[in-house]
């Protein structure tokens, strides 16, 4: 699991920061979060490949979120994209990029398919083979989501050694990945267990931003791998988070112990602040197991 930050700045772009937008790579899946203003030119510098991009989920429609978006799905139809694109986000996004691309008469040549979302509730949005990703209902000033990626488990490993130390056929190798005991012709039965390896423990990633200091998003995040949390102020203003229905460092970090979280990276700063390092410092008073997002840095888990 690999994780690419895009931009991860509150308000307003910079010439040397961007608004929230961010890669996740999963199972060989290629997932973008957020397409704030600038995202398809972070893209480039961190040579992501557009054409991996089948699937986009947008958290609100605040503009430093998804300003990028409609650039971006006019880009793919320049560069003659084929493959059905899937965006999922607030109910009006459909609304809102079909406007522009109607005025603009810029029709894409590939499907294009909105995923509206307005439940208050936790809900499975995305399925397939090997990933799931659920909503995380936020608390801010518009109807707003982060999202919950889970890997699913993968089959247990064979241990071939053993396998055929019990002359085993070969048509009952994938029963026994699949974790089934298996009964010998002389009627002896082997434990899965004594026949596989344990798979690579399946991981998962919560993407929490814009929010209040919201502990109804902890039973769905519970024991998290990594939780990447808002933290737009620090402690020391934190009657300008309760204003705008953002978080401090100290609550994100409060809701990742809570949570039981193993790792926390914190973001989406406001510029005020010239010296992102304090956030570390505010949030690991109250969680160690903290790092700081910024511009261009990945994180492999």
């Amino acid at each position: 699991m690999k994780l690419t930050i895009l931009g991860c700045y509150a308000a307003t772009p910079r010439t040397f920061t961007n608004p929230t937008s961010q890669i996740l790579e999963i199972k060989n899946r290629i997932f973008l979060i957020d397409c704030a203003e600038g995202t398809q030119v972070q893209l480039r510098k961190n040579k992501i490949r557009f054409s991996k991009i089948n699937h986009i989920f947008i958290s609100h429609l605040h503009g430093d979120h998804f300003f990028g978006l409609i650039g971006l799905v006019s880009t793919f139809t320049l560069l003659n994209r084929t493959t059905d694109l899937h965006i999922y986000g607030p109910k009006g996004i459909q609304e809102i990029i079909k406007l522009q691309l109607r005025l603009s008469n810029s029709w894409t040549n590939y499907g294009l398919f909105f995923h509206e979302l307005e439940s208050n509730e936790s809900e499975v949005i995305f399925e397939d083979e090997k990933v799931l990703v659920k909503t995380i209902p936020l608390k801010h000033r518009v109807y707003t989501n982060g999202f919950l990626f889970q890997e699913k488990a993968a089959p247990r490993k064979l241990n071939l050694d053993a396998v055929q130390n019990y002359e085993i056929d070969t048509c009952y190798y994938q029963k026994i990945k699949n974790g089934k005991d298996i009964t010998l012709e002389d009627g002896r039965v082997i434990e899965n267990d004594k026949l596989t390896f344990d798979p690579i423990p399946a991981k998962n990633y919560a993407f929490c931003s814009d929010t209040a200091y919201n502990e109804a998003m902890i039973p769905i995040i519970e024991n998290i791998d990594v939780l990447y949390h808002e933290s737009t102020f620090l402690q020391s203003e934190e009657n300008l988070a309760k204003k705008t229905l953002h978080s401090t460092a100290k609550e994100a970090a409060t809701i990742a112990l809570k949570s039981n979280a193993k790792q926390l990276i914190l973001g989406h700063y406001s510029t005020r602040y010239e010296n992102i390092d304090l956030f570390k410092e505010e949030a690991a008073t109250i969680f160690p197991e903290v790092l700081l997002a910024d511009d261009g840095k990945s994180f492999e888990f």
